[in-house]
């Protein structure tokens, strides 16, 4: 009986001192605002639908801070073509965290920066493509493209990125409440 107890004090021992572990080790990692997908669909169905109003046909897709899809859509009738362009947009968006137009105007006025265009092959030096950001820091892309022009793709992501800005400070401040 005796041997029993020494058991269980022992096992509860361990326990303490493994939820204590986890909960020191825990306040010690580094804390990431990250981009919940409810926000990125909403923020490219409305870049879609801005889209759809100026008569353009496109595909948005919306990345991670790391460049991974979180999600994407076509409009009926897109090319095909849009769907690979607009996630490298978003892709190079979050990955430079500026908007992709800023480079396309660069290395065409910088010559000398031309190498950027071959950094990964994920990358897509063409407008359209923004940074997501919440509290200042990058925290996903948006990318659009199939509108005659990389600034007729940035007014459409612009578009998704107005469309979430109210709910993003409510989503802030609900996290921080926590």
């Amino acid at each position: 009986m005796h041997y029993r107890k020494h058991h269980r004090d022992l096992f509860r021992m361990l326990i303490v001192f493994a939820v204590m572990s986890n909960i020191v080790y825990a306040g010690g990692l580094p804390k990431q605002t990250v981009l919940p997908l409810k926000l990125a669909s909403q923020s490219a169905d409305a870049a879609m639908a801005q889209c759809r109003l100026d008569g353009y046909k496109v595909s948005v897709a919306v990345v991670d801070r790391s460049g991974v899809l979180l999600y994407q859509i076509r409009d009926d009738g897109a090319g095909v073509h849009t769907v690979d362009s607009s996630r490298r947009k978003a892709y190079t968006a979050a990955s430079m965290r500026a908007p992709t137009q800023f480079f396309a105007e660069l290395i065409s006025s910088v010559p000398e920066v031309q190498g950027l265009r071959d950094m990964n092959d994920s990358i897509l030096i063409l407008g359209g493509g923004l940074p997501v950001k919440l509290s200042g820091e990058v925290v996903g892309g948006i990318g659009v493209g199939g509108a005659p022009g990389g600034k007729l793709d940035e007014a459409c992501a612009r578009a998704g990125l107005k469309a979430i800005n109210a709910d993003l400070y409510e989503q802030l401040k609900e996290v921080g409440d926590n």
